[in-house]
């Protein structure tokens, strides 16, 4: 049966399209930019801390999508540490839920000084539909400072990127 499918393979060949990698020139612009910013003021990388204080995960799937070949933003000097000791930035998403206050206000905690704080999506900004309830502390700034919010539900890989940059300027 092996020897049957192995001769299937090399008698079938390459049944894949060729890949033309995409290529955005705004996105390569502000990623110019970023890294020539992360070089002079983080000595060539910017770790970030993404926490979930209660998200419904659409958020999350724009934050993985800037490791996906098109965004690649390690090739930027950006990369996401598991460790809030080695984060120069907290990404929190979502509302925050009564269950992830106190791990928010530890992690918080654990960033080492001087850290930003940005929160992203309209939940984390604002607390979205849900607000303030027995369930909800309602937006991250409620529960520690921020630095800069970002809206949208969800926002795009860009737009993040755009913030960041902004962040970087001020």
């Amino acid at each position: 049966m092996m020897f049957k499918l192995f001769k299937k393979v090399l008698t079938t060949g390459i049944v894949t399209e060729n890949f033309k990698a995409p290529h955005d020139e705004e996105l390569e612009a502000l990623g110019i930019e970023i890294k020539r910013r992360i070089d002079k003021k983080f000595t060539g990388s910017l770790a970030i801390r993404a926490v979930d204080a209660g998200s419904c995960n659409g958020c999350e799937l724009e934050i993985h999508a800037l490791n996906n070949p098109f965004y690649d933003i390690e090739r930027f000097g950006i990369h996401f540490v598991a460790s809030p000791r080695h984060a120069d930035v907290l990404l929190v998403t979502g509302v925050v839920s009564r269950h992830m206050q106190t791990a928010l206000l530890r992690t918080y905690d654990a960033t080492p000084n001087p850290k930003w704080v940005i929160a992203m999506g309209d939940c984390a900004s604002c607390g979205g539909e849900f607000g303030v309830s027995y369930a909800s502390c309602g937006a991250v700034s409620n529960v520690i400072p921020v630095d800069m919010t970002i809206t949208g539900c969800p926002p795009s890989p860009l737009v993040l990127l755009k913030a960041l940059l902004a962040l970087m300027e001020k």
